[in-house]
């Protein structure tokens, strides 16, 4: 049974900076492409970043590239989101997505706020 935990969520300044965790479990992680995705309130989900399976190709959104950045640890079995020079259209809920068969996390709360 896929399941996969985002941490790091919180309230940041513009300009800040936070890191996003996802600890994955129930599949074959170093084997499977991983992605972050966000909800901005009132807005459709959105694609925030991609890192194939053993961490050698990433896309991003335009909106992130530059200040964000997805990396992995495939003996933790962690994905992870470095978000740099936070500005306030970051804020949303952040999720992470196994793309084998598209599960999803709960979701972590972004709020990016002076």
């Amino acid at each position: 049974q896929v399941h996969l935990v985002e941490s790091g969520g919180g309230l940041v300044q513009p300009g800040g900076s936070l890191r996003l965790s996802c600890v994955a479990s129930g599949f074959t992680f170093s084997s499977t492409a991983m992605s972050w995705y966000r909800q901005p309130p009132g807005k459709e989900r959105e694609f925030v970043a991609w890192i194939g399976p053993r961490g050698t190709f990433r896309q991003y959104g335009e909106s992130v590239k530059g200040r964000f950045t997805i990396a992995r640890d495939n003996a933790m079995n962690t994905v992870t989101l470095q978000m740099n020079s936070l500005q306030l259209e970051d804020t949303a809920v952040y999720y992470c997505m196994e793309n084998s068969s598209n599960h999803w996390g709960q979701g972590t709360q972004v709020t990016v706020s002076s």
